[in-house]
């Protein structure tokens, strides 16, 4: 029998070809790895409608939580390379969980292939306001004097915010109770009850919180004051210097998605982004768009994947 994988090859990328041309044929799915009401279900509910109108097809955000978002990026990593299943993530998702997790379920620069960044977004400490402190060093006495008893919630072991949260602690010698939950949502849910006493969140989720005085903010993780808070000073005014963390959220695809796919895609979210009212939706959130390339927004994860690497392994921070 003779071989035919020379005329063979040619008819599979021919039909890959086509596939991507006609894509979108289907609904497409953004499967956001945190439960509602946290910074990357924002960012997914913020693009939703306007990516499913320039693709002309259904956006579906689907909320897979749980294990530092490893649930939904595995999900993503083993889905069909086509497109139609997409993953939000932030980085927590392709930088921390995998590598605190000792076995993680998938890995990011190998098993998904970077779209497009949607937002950058500041971290800021809240605290419920039965918390008697008004500022960071306050904050920082009020621990030091209740050995044990102060907990932080955090949107999952692994997360971005758990890291940071840890961080802090690191360069004020504090020692909290970790309150792991499966997102953001749920964390402030309990801290607007005062059943936790702090959480290190994105500003996103936070902000409308913090306007209404429900929680207050002592600090933001950036190098510099957050536009809606310019009340509230830097940990780096406040101490810790050098101090800079931010949130980084975009959307991945399954390795191996044809790039002629990853180009739509990527093409719509800029769009979509560039639109006035979007752009103005973020920034009344505390966010900036984003919007770069596959190329960007890829050398940006692979950098962050070895820089978080290197804080979670000083930290020795670990989990199963």
């Amino acid at each position: 029998m003779k071989c035919r994988l020379p005329f063979i090859v040619p008819l599979l990328l021919a039909a890959g070809l086509a596939t991507a041309q006609n894509y979108p044929v289907k609904p497409v799915r953004i499967v956001v790895p945190f439960a509602p009401g946290g910074n990357v279900d924002i960012n997914a509910r913020a693009i939703a409608p306007g990516l499913g109108e320039l693709l002309g097809q259904t956006v579906i955000v689907d909320n897979r939580p749980g294990a530092g978002g490893m649930i939904g990026g595995e999900i993503v990593s083993k889905s069909p390379a086509d497109g139609y299943t997409l993953l939000l993530g932030s980085n927590s998702v392709y930088s921390v969980s995998p590598n605190v997790y000792r076995k993680p379920l998938f890995h990011p620069l190998r098993d998904l292939a970077p779209i497009v960044g949607v937002s950058n977004v500041p971290f800021v400490l809240v605290i419920h306001p039965s918390v008697p402190a008004k500022s960071f060093k306050e904050f920082i006495a009020v621990v030091k004097s209740r050995p044990g008893v102060m907990t932080m919630a955090t949107a999952g072991t692994g997360t971005s915010n758990h890291l940071i949260g840890e961080l802090i602690q690191m360069r004020t010698g504090l020692r909290m109770t970790g309150v792991p939950y499966k997102g953001s949502g749920p964390a402030l849910v309990d801290l607007l009850g005062g059943q936790v006493d702090s959480h290190v969140d994105q500003l996103t989720a936070s902000i409308g919180y913090i306007q209404s005085g429900r929680i207050r903010a002592l600090a933001v993780t950036t190098d510099k004051r957050a536009t809606l808070l310019p009340q509230v000073p830097t940990l780096s005014e406040q101490g810790l210097k050098g101090f800079d963390a931010t949130t980084i959220v975009g959307i991945f695809a399954p390795a191996k998605t044809p790039p002629a796919i990853i180009d739509r895609l990527n093409a719509a979210v800029v769009k979509v982004l560039a639109r006035p009212a979007v752009r103005d939706r973020f920034a009344s959130l505390g966010a900036q768009t984003v919007g770069n390339t596959p190329q960007q927004f890829g050398d940006y994860v692979k950098a962050d994947y070895a820089r978080m690497g290197e804080i979670v392994r000083a930290a020795n921070i670990s989990s199963n």
